[in-house]
């Protein structure tokens, strides 16, 4: 069915392009082009996140280099980096939210039933945020201290395919618990996130639209035990509480029951204190919730170390959220390749072979098979020496 295919285009295959029409149109994306529309500029991005590109002369090179492969895998026009550098800075970024947004949906649909090591029948997400540092001469928008820029990264992970379905970008000064004002948040889920992100008028939201947090506590906090429940200690909790908050705004801020649980875990020998606002699960699960919190770390540390997010094609806001987004929506394809593909190769293997064989006519489930990685091993030990002493 691919044969004769190159790989580029075939991943082009799990893009819908009536939504990625959609996207464009919305914001008019391709108003007076004549030829170097948002596809190619996607395309011209997205390659340079498959294959690691570190600047718009390096994508420009680089794709030159295939000029006769082009038009084979999608691009319909040449790119040269001051057509790519004005395309960065006005075609709005916001077009790439949305399509972002149409690749996360069909990836959570794909990824609804996959596990997280907690037996949890309800979605649950891990809120966090990531800083990328800027230099403030270059990105005079994002001032974050007093000599230095930054933009942060807030995103709530979906555990179940650690799938990212909000990302937020805003200058370094944004405060973090300010985030938690966007999510629209979903009836019996949960959400988990650091004490950093205590704000009990905030986290009362939460109650009131049916939703679930779990948190640390704070150190100091002033409550009332209204009654403890019965634990295991060998499971690792020490307590079990129902408080309500005793302070004279805390109290008026969250007025209704809460649950306290102290935990010691078993590894570190670390007392973990969690507050949350669901009754019914064990004190144990609540613990083992907590602990997937870590996924959006491991997620931001994913990003930053295998995407090319840490530094810029652009210096404009426009070119920084492009790019944001448009990494991040070669994460979410790389995901859904793998889900749909049905590999068993990590998401890191794959983003590697995709980088060396993006222009090869080969069928894309044939490109991650073993018996291709082996034929081509046989090959080379067939081969003649190069030198011979």
């Amino acid at each position: 069915m691919n044969s004769g295919r190159m790989v580029f285009a075939q991943l082009l295959d799990f893009v819908t392009r009536h939504e990625f029409n959609l996207c464009v149109r919305r914001y008019r994306g391709n108003r007076r082009v004549r030829r170097f529309s948002c596809l190619n500029q996607f395309l011209a991005l997205m390659f340079a996140q498959l294959t690691g590109r570190r600047s718009l002369r390096d994508i420009e090179t680089t794709l030159l280099a295939f000029a006769g492969r082009l038009y084979h895998a999608g691009f319909r026009a040449a790119v040269s980096r001051s057509t790519l550098a004005d395309a960065n800075d006005r075609r709005d970024w916001r077009i790439w939210a949305d399509f972002a947004a149409v690749l996360i949906a069909q990836a959570r649909r794909l990824y609804a039933g996959e596990e997280f090591g907690v037996a949890l029948a309800q979605t649950a997400y891990a809120f966090d945020s990531t800083t990328i540092d800027l230099c403030l001469s270059l990105f005079p928008w994002a001032q974050f201290r007093r000599h230095k820029s930054a933009v942060k990264l807030h995103t709530l992970l979906d555990l179940r395919g650690n799938i990212p379905c909000f990302v937020r970008i805003s200058s370094g000064k944004v405060g973090d618990v300010v985030v938690l004002d966007d999510l629209v948040l979903e009836p019996g889920s949960f959400y988990i996130f650091d004490r950093g992100y205590i704000d009990f008028a905030r986290l009362y939201r939460f109650t009131l639209a049916g939703s679930f947090f779990i948190t640390r506590a704070k150190r100091g906090m002033d409550f009332r035990c209204k009654c403890s429940l019965p634990v295991d200690r060998t499971t690792g909790v020490r307590s079990d509480q129902i408080i309500t908050l005793h302070g004279p705004l805390t109290g008026r801020l969250y007025p209704q029951a809460l649950r306290r649980i102290r935990y010691v875990d078993e590894e570190t020998g670390q007392c973990l204190v969690f507050l949350t606002n669901h009754f019914g699960l064990a004190a144990r699960t609540i613990a083992d919730l907590y602990r997937c919190r870590w996924q959006v770390e491991l997620f931001f540390k994913w990003i930053k170390q295998h995407l090319h997010i840490q530094a810029f094609f652009g210096t404009s806001e426009n070119a920084v959220k492009t790019q944001v987004w448009i990494a991040l929506s070669t994460y979410v394809l790389v995901a859904i390749v793998k889900k749909e593909l049905r590999l068993e190769k990590s998401l890191y293997e794959i983003l590697q072979i995709l980088s060396l064989t993006l222009f090869e006519k080969t069928p894309l489930l044939q490109v991650f098979s073993n018996k291709n990685a082996a034929k081509q091993r046989g090959e080379e030990r067939n081969s003649l020496p190069l030198f011979n002493f």
